[in-house]
């Protein structure tokens, strides 16, 4: 780890709305995630920890406080330096994997290398070797209707960190799979937690999943209320069991 966060927060706040209707869905947060760190986000439907998600991948940005990503204010970032960060910095995983129905693994993984400019022969051998880490290479050239949903969470992974991401967004990544799938899916990311340094940052409303973090980051109302650190497998098992959707 670095003396720089990767991620910092100094007092972030998200407002949306005017007047009566307004509705504050962060207040003025303080956090820091270093690089290596893997954090699970949790909280109750409402609690603002998809807010959070949402600002720290540079999808939306703060009404008040700095953002910084390695010492860089993204909150006075322009659209176009935003999308920038997000490409060469940042992997998203959703639950609904997202993928393109109609091309195989290998061009789904290959669509952000498309943004730097690179020629064919060098997306594909990038793709192909995002594909072989998360144990698909031989599924490449099938698309994602041929693959069950645990192997198209996989695609998803694989074309997340085919750019070599800082950070990984994970945002309730096993929502759509099955339990024996879902471990899967969360041995996954531990895996590239700790062996390729990637840093990780899971929302989710599953005490289970969230097992799998050293780290679990608790909010409610808005407000950030618990911030634990341990072992994989010391998850608290509070706030997190009530139903999280998405805040």
């Amino acid at each position: 780890m670095t003396d720089i966060p990767l991620i910092e927060f100094r007092g972030i706040g998200k407002r949306y709305g005017t007047g009566e209707a307004a509705f504050t869905a962060l207040h003025s947060i303080d956090l820091t995630i270093h690089e290596g760190e893997f954090v699970a986000i949790m909280g109750p439907s409402g609690s603002g920890k998809s807010t959070a998600m949402n600002i720290i991948g540079a999808l939306d940005r703060p009404s008040w406080g700095e953002y910084l990503f390695e010492g860089v204010h993204v909150e006075n970032l322009s659209n176009d330096e935003r999308a920038m960060l997000r490409r060469r910095y940042i992997g998203f995983v959703f639950q609904g994997f997202n993928l393109l129905p109609r091309t195989t693994a290998l061009e789904n993984v290959e669509l952000p290398l498309l943004y730097r400019g690179l020629k064919r022969a060098e997306r594909q051998k990038l793709a192909f070797a995002a594909l072989d880490r998360v144990g698909l290479a031989d599924w490449a050239h099938h698309t994602p209707a041929e693959l069950s949903g645990g192997q198209q969470q996989r695609v998803a992974i694989a074309r997340a960190i085919v750019i070599k991401p800082k950070l990984l967004l994970a945002d309730e990544p096993t929502g759509s799979l099955d339990s024996a799938r879902s471990i899967e899916i969360m041995k996954l990311l531990s895996d590239l937690n700790q062996t390729d340094g990637i840093t990780v940052s899971l929302v989710t409303h599953e005490p289970d999943m969230a097992k799998f973090a050293r780290r679990h980051i608790i909010f409610k109302d808005g407000h950030l209320v618990r911030d634990d650190r341990g072992l994989p497998g010391e998850g608290p098992q509070t706030l997190a069991k009530e139903d999280g959707g998405e805040a």
